[in-house]
This record gives C-alpha cells, structure tokens and sequence, in this order.
C-alpha cells in the first residue's frame, strides 16, 4: 500500500519534548469516541439512521485495497505540490494543516483522476440516495483536508454550512428566512460530506473530532478555550483505511492534533441535496467530463467548465 506522506514529518517542530511526549501518551490512552458504531457496506439503513442521530456516520470496506492505494499516491502528490508552497508549514487551516479545496486554483481537485474516480463507489451512491432519498443530488466540490505531523494545536470546532452572510464575508452561502423563524439547522439535511480514509485514522494521527447529535443545534458553538475535554476526544477513531466518514456538514467538528510520524489525509466529495444550492465554482473540463461515467456526469454538471474556457488548475495556499 502506498504510505502516507514522511518526508516531511514534524518539520519546524520538535517531537520528543516533554509536553508532547505527555500529549502523545495522553491521547493514545484517552482519544477516541467510545463504543463508536463502524459499519459495512450494505447495512444502508442502519448507517442512514446513525447519519440522522449523530450527524456523521463510518462505513468499512467501501474501497479496495487497489482504489485505496491509488487514492493515497494521489493525496500524497497533491500534498508535496502544496507543501513547497509553503516552507514554513504555517498551512491554510492551521499550522501544519491544509484544505485539499483551498489550496487548489479551482477550489476542487476534480481534476485530479483519483478524485474522479471516487463518483462512482457503489456504496457511497447507495447511502448518499438514501440519506436525500433521491438520487437527484449534486456535487459541490471534491476536496478534503490533510494535516502533518506537527500539527499539534486543536482547529476550532465549526460547521461548513450556515445561514446567509453577506457576500463581503463569502459568496458561498444562501439561505435565508427573511422571518427569522427557521434557520437551515431545522431543515432536513441540505450538504453532505463524504470524507474518503487512503490510510488508518488512529488515535494520534489527527483524527476528526465530531460532537454527536450538534447538526440541529441552535447552541452556539463553544469557543477552543470553553471546549469541554469530553469534545476534545471525541474523535472519529480508530478508523480503517480503505472506509469512509459521512458527514452531515452542520455538525460541530475540528481538527485534532497529529503527533504520529506521517501524514493523515481525508480526501472527500461534497453533495448537496436535491432542493439546495449554493455557488460552485468549475471544476473539471469539459473534455474529461466527456471521459466519465454516465452516473459521475449527472453528478458534476454544475461543475463543468465551459467547453470554450481553459480550466486554470495547480496548487496555491490562498484558493480565488
């Protein structure tokens, strides 16, 4: 299998002092959901009924060994492209730790073929369809995170989607309730996060941490600093490789520390459902839209360029 990034593991951070010697131990003994539900594919409706309590959900065995290997050489390609942008590691979503779509040109790795060839894992159309029980649903972007070693801060717990802000603050959000009476916490599920696992998620190499049940919180989400422990180790591990985390977006989740020696990368495809949008930016060319599956170009056709335009791809830390 091809190995998660090393060459550039703890650069700019030392990895044998005391304090994090004593957060490694600390994390290998405490991190981790406790009891956490890991399905197989098939089990459909059971993973559709966690999506709905917990906000996230984790299936095994979605590819195999080959998919997952060739998903893993290309999360490290992409990595080392963004890496020698960035000599210093100070990253674009913390120290140490990026965004596959915000280190990207087009905000997307739709370019890229191991990207491509995650639109049509069986088991990801099975769950997806059933989670919007439609199969009308449509990709927003193919992108993800990694982070190095070093990454040894906590990223603040957060949610991908919320109601309408000002086009001076983004240009990717749109819904509003000129009442003010429901937010798009109440709604049904608008966008779903499918995030692909090329290596294991263990206790000490950054995994996800979910809040449970947050995804229809009105609450206001705890500051870093105001975070209870319990939030802190309630991360998605561990997790094999070769599975997935779905992940309903409005649900409070962070980054965690990586205090292993490789590079932990969860790779995703974004859908949003049948009834909801926001702007998406292009993504792939038309040529090699031209190239997929029936199935894969029903989902991408908002993501198209058009067939006159040049799509301008390769790595940035500061996605347009």
């Amino acid at each position: 299998m091809n190995k998660p990034l090393q060459a550039d593991a703890w650069t700019h951070r030392e990895m044998d002092t005391p304090e994090i010697l004593a957060l490694r131990a600390y994390l290998e003994a405490n991190n981790g959901i406790k009891g956490l539900d890991i399905l197989e594919p098939g089990d459909t409706e059971h993973a559709v009924n966690l999506f709905r309590r917990d906000g996230f959900v984790v299936i095994a065995n979605v590819l195999s060994s080959e998919q997952t290997d060739f998903l893993a050489k290309g999360c490290n390609e992409v990595a080392r492209e963004i890496l020698a942008l960035d000599g210093d590691r100070a990253g674009n979503r913390g120290s140490h730790r990026y965004s596959f779509g915000g280190s990207s040109l087009t905000r997307s790795q739709l370019h890229r073929p191991e990207w491509q060839m995650l639109l049509d894992i069986p088991a990801v159309t099975e769950i997806v369809t059933a989670i919007f029980e439609s199969p009308n649903y449509v990709l927003r972007a193919a992108s993800g995170d990694f982070c190095l070693p070093g990454a040894v801060e906590y990223q603040p717990l957060h949610a991908d989607v919320n109601d309408w802000r000002s086009d001076e603050r983004t240009p990717f959000s749109a819904y509003h309730d000129p009442r003010g009476q429901i937010s798009i916490r109440d709604l049904p599920c608008p966008y779903v996060c499918v995030n692909f696992l090329p290596q294991d998620v263990t206790r000490l190499n950054g995994p996800t941490r979910q809040i449970p049940g947050t995804q229809n919180s009105r609450v206001r989400i705890p500051r870093l600093d105001d975070e209870p422990e319990w939030m802190r180790l309630s991360t998605v591990c561990p997790a094999p490789a070769g599975g997935i985390m779905i992940r309903d977006v409005r649900a409070w989740h962070g980054g965690t520390p990586n205090v292993s020696d490789s590079m932990r990368a969860i790779p995703n495809l974004e859908f949003y459902a049948p009834w909801f949008r926001e702007p998406i930016v292009p993504g792939i060319t038309y040529e090699d839209y031209r190239k997929l599956s029936e199935h894969a170009q029903r989902l991408v056709r908002h993501c198209v360029a058009d067939s006159s335009e040049t799509l301008v791809t390769g790595p940035t830390l500061r996605a347009p």
